[in-house]
């Protein structure tokens, strides 16, 4: 089906589905705006406005798998804060674990009682052998990056093009022409980010091999499935090369395991036995509380005992903010980690994900749509091309704002909350076979409307 007329028909949906969803939320369009809250771009995040609905949509309960907005709208969320609640909304030994840590202090900057349980927890969970906490995913790769330059003596980090890592300054570039530079959305920034850091194409072993071979490359950060310009699995072999080069060149690796958590217990490091130097996870872990980690091997913490030794020891290294590590964060680590991340919730997990991957795949087809579906673990992506793709170039060639909102949009209407800014679903083990049942049907319908085609019941 050719791109021109597909377009034309979403451009068609989104102006009915907008007029639909105004219908529905005069309480949500009441409350936006900065004459009423007070916010710049009357949100607390400015970003919040990309969601391609016509106003945002307010919230006013969100449990399990499901959000109930201002207007008494109930929607079943397969977004789940882009990862933040991937294990549901409010699970219930977190929200004990929130009752309960007020007795010990909330912020105390010393360790709790939970301290030793969480990181016996992280060890036995993820293989590294030494782990500190931040707030954000993007303060914890602040951090490792910091070491990795203080253990190498090295300046430089390598990326792949379409990464994302959070906020962090270093790795908000791309490949343009051959040449890393700044991303040209950044609002202030002032430095060429060109100039320390390195972008790549992923699944390209021999640009790998170039860059690492002037022996200046402090690190390579890496998703090990790039999630965040449409799903780019890695090559067979690709991890191997990454691994093999990186020692090669006096490199270390870092996996930011953020998104791709939902693999499977452990991360995608676990299940497919990477030997990454250094780790990150952050968003689900705290089970939705504001909590990273990042872990190294006892080869860089050995390295970093004789740096700081050398350093003075002081406690002013860069690394670290006043509520890192906070009694409030260890409690619902633990609680997390020991009640909420589970193998029994894994396998909820990949069995609703199966149950929705195999639907979705029959409604593209039904539909005649040449798109393709990606996955990791309980994560997934309607990609619109016929076949995988392998690295960001050709995930944007594939990627279509238009229908994109037309699918979300129309899809929010039947009652299913997808990602914004690519089409992700994601899949809690607080879904039923009958949300992901119903999820499936409102994908036919609307991959149906935009076909123009009548979509199986």
């Amino acid at each position: 089906m050719e791109r021109a007329n597909l377009e034309a028909r979403a451009r068609a949906l989104i102006e009915a589905e907008a007029e639909v969803f105004r219908a529905r939320r005069p309480r949500s369009a009441a409350a936006h705006g900065e004459a009423t809250s007070g916010f710049f771009d009357g949100v607390p995040q400015h970003w919040m406005l990309d969601w391609p609905t016509p106003f945002p949509l307010v919230v006013d309960e969100a449990s399990g798998a499901e959000l109930v907005d201002l207007d008494g709208n109930r929607i079943v969320d397969v977004c789940l804060g882009d990862t933040g609640a991937m294990f549901g909304h409010g699970p219930a030994p977190v929200l004990e674990a929130l009752k309960n840590a007020g007795t010990r202090g909330l912020t105390t900057m010393l360790p709790s009682s939970d301290a030793a349980a969480v990181g016996r927890l992280l060890v036995e969970r993820f293989g590294l052998p030494r782990w500190q906490l931040g707030a954000t995913a993007s303060d914890a790769n602040r951090f490792a990056i910091r070491v990795a330059r203080a253990v190498t003596g090295r300046a430089k980090l390598l990326v792949f093009d379409g990464c994302y890592h959070g906020a962090v300054d270093d790795t908000l570039v791309d490949l343009v022409d051959g040449r890393t530079v700044s991303r040209r959305n950044l609002l202030g920034q002032v430095r060429d980010l060109g100039e320390l850091t390195v972008s790549i194409p992923f699944n390209d072993e021999a640009a790998l091999e170039k860059a690492l071979a002037g022996h200046d490359i402090a690190c390579v950060l890496a998703e090990p499935v790039m999630t965040n310009c449409g799903m780019i699995p890695p090559a067979p072999g690709f991890h191997a090369a990454l691994r093999r080069l990186t020692h090669a060149a006096g490199t270390l690796l870092l996996i930011d395991e953020t998104h791709t958590i939902s693999t499977g217990l452990g991360g995608y490091t676990k299940v497919h036995g990477l030997e990454p130097d250094l780790m990150v996870m952050g968003k689900p872990i705290g089970g939705g509380v504001p909590v990273s980690v990042w872990g190294m091997t006892q080869a860089i913490s050995d390295r970093l005992h004789v740096i700081r030794r050398e350093q003075s020891g002081h406690g002013h290294s860069g690394i670290g903010t006043t509520l890192s590590g906070s009694a409030l964060q260890l409690a619902c680590l633990r609680a997390c980690l020991e009640q909420v991340m589970t193998e029994e919730a894994y396998r909820i997990m990949q069995a609703r994900a199966d149950r929705i991957e195999a639907g979705f795949k029959a409604a593209i087809a039904a539909a005649g749509l040449d798109w393709t579906v990606a996955r990791v673990g309980a994560r997934l992506e309607v990609v619109f091309s016929p076949v995988p793709v392998r690295n960001a170039a050709e995930a944007r060639a594939a990627a279509s704002d238009t229908i994109e909102a037309a699918l979300h949009l129309s899809m929010l209407n039947l009652g299913y909350l997808l990602t914004p800014f690519h089409n992700m679903v994601l899949v809690s083990p607080a879904l039923s076979e009958r949300q992901a049942d119903g999820l499936v049907a409102a994908f036919a319908t609307v991959t149906g409307r935009l076909a123009e085609r009548r979509a199986a019941a």
